[in-house]
C-alpha cells in the first residue's frame, strides 16, 4: 500500500507511538494556566548556568533525559536525536546534546521544529530505521531577544502584535514499542511568503503557512476539522490565530475546536505578553506537557498538531527581506 496521500501527506502505517514526553519551562510560563502540566519549572533565567545559552542547552538535555526516564528507555537504546532551536548554528541543541553519544540530526524549522523533528522521527521509525528516537527543541526568552531583537538592557517598547518568546523545552520519545498515543499522519509544509516584513508581527507572517498546511492535510486525508478533538497551531498568538480562523473559513473549513499554543501557554489578560507566546519552546512545551498528558487522560483522542515557524534571520531583517514561513502538521491519535 502506498504511504503517500496527495501531495504533502504520508501515512504512518505501523503503530508508531509517542511513548513518553517531558516539558521544562521558565518562571513566567510556570505562572501561566498550564503550569500543572510541566515536568520542571526552572527557578530563574540562568538555572545555575553562567550564560542564557548554556541554560537553554541544559533545558534540552534535561528534557531528553526526563523523557527517557519516564519511558524506561536508556541513552544506549536511542538510535537518533532529532533536535533544533532558534540560535545560530543550533547551539542550544548541539552543545546541549553533544555528550550523549547518540547519532544526531540537527534541524532548523524555526518555531516549527517540534513538528518537524516529530515528523522525521515518525518516518524513521515507520521505515524500520529506528527503534527509539528523540524529538526535541527549545527556546529561551533571553537568548532569542539577544539574537533577534536588541539587548535586554535596552528595554525597547513592545508593539501590540509582538509576542513573548517562551523559555521552554520539550522532548518526545518515539518508538513502535508503545501503547499510544500514535502518530498516524504527517503533512509536510511548503514555504509560504505573503510579503510581510515586520518582525514584530510574526503571527500575521506565519498564519498563511498554517492555513496552507492545514488545508493540504484535509484535502489529502479527506478529513474535516470535526474529526479532531483539538486542532492546535504552534505560536501564532492572538493575531495569527484570528487570521487563521478567518482564512480557513474562506477555504470552507470551520474551526470549532481550534487553539494556538501561543494563546494557551500564557494568560493573555493577566500576563504581559502582548499577542501571546512564540519560540520553539512554545509548541514543544505545550505539546509535551499539556497536550500529550491530556491524550493519556483521554481528554483528547485525536489531535492535529501544526507547529509554525518564520524562516528568517537578523541579517534578512536588516536587509529588508520579507518573512518566509513554514508549518508542519502531525496527526496524533489514541486509536
Amino acid at each position: 500500500m502506498p504511504k503517500r496521500l496527495g501531495k504533502q501527506t504520508v501515512i504512518i502505517e505501523s503503530n508508531v507511538s509517542i511513548i513518553s514526553s517531558a516539558a521544562i519551562v521558565g518562571v513566567k510560563e510556570g505562572e501561566g494556566p498550564l503550569s500543572n502540566y510541566f515536568d520542571t519549572i526552572i527557578e530563574d533565567a540562568e538555572w545555575g548556568e553562567e550564560s542564557w545559552e548554556k541554560t537553554e542547552s541544559k533545558m534540552q538535555r534535561e528534557a531528553v533525559m526526563t523523557a527517557l526516564k519516564k519511558g524506561n528507555v536508556t541513552e544506549s537504546n536511542l538510535h537518533y536525536l532529532l533536535a533544533g532551536d532558534l540560535l545560530n548554528q543550533s547551539i542550544g541543541s548541539t552543545f546541549g546534546l553533544r555528550e550523549m553519544g547518540v547519532p544526531f540530526f540537527g534541524l532548523f524549522g524555526a518555531c516549527s521544529t517540534m513538528a518537524e523533528s516529530l515528523s522525521l522521527a515518525a518516518m524513521l521509525t515507520d521505515g524500520g530505521f529506528s527503534d527509539y528516537s528523540a524529538a526535541v527543541t527549545s527556546s529561551h526568552f533571553c537568548t532569542a531577544e539577544r539574537q533577534f531583537r536588541m539587548p535586554l538592557e535596552y528595554g525597547g517598547q513592545r508593539t501590540p502584535t509582538s509576542q513573548w518568546t517562551v523559555t521552554g523545552a520539550g522532548a518526545a520519545i518515539v518508538s513502535k514499542n508503545g501503547s499510544g498515543p500514535y502518530i498516524r499522519h504527517v503533512t509536510t509544509g511548503k514555504i509560504v511568503d505573503m510579503g510581510i516584513k515586520d518582525p514584530n508581527n510574526m503571527g500575521s507572517a506565519m498564519a498563511p503557512a498554517a492555513v496552507d498546511t492545514m488545508t493540504a492535510h484535509f484535502q489529502d486525508t479527506g478529513r474535516t476539522p470535526d474529526f479532531y478533538d483539538l486542532i492546535v497551531t504552534g505560536d501564532l498568538g492572538a493575531v495569527g490565530r484570528a487570521i487563521t480562523i478567518e482564512m480557513m473559513e474562506k477555504n470552507g473549513y470551520i474551526l470549532d475546536k481550534y487553539d494556538d499554543c501561543g494563546c494557551m501557554i500564557f494568560d493573555l489578560e493577566q500576563q504581559d505578553v502582548s499577542a501571546g507566546g512564540s519560540g520553539c519552546g512554545c509548541s514543544a512545551a505545550t505539546l509535551c506537557g499539556y497536550i500529550l498528558k491530556s491524550m493519556t487522560d483521554k481528554v483528547f483522542n485525536n489531535v492535529l498538531f501544526i507547529a509554525t515557524g518564520a524562516l528568517m534571520s537578523p541579517t534578512t531583517t536588516l536587509q529588508g527581506e520579507t518573512i518566509p514561513a513554514i508549518a508542519h502538521a502531525v496527526a496524533i491519535s489514541n486509536e
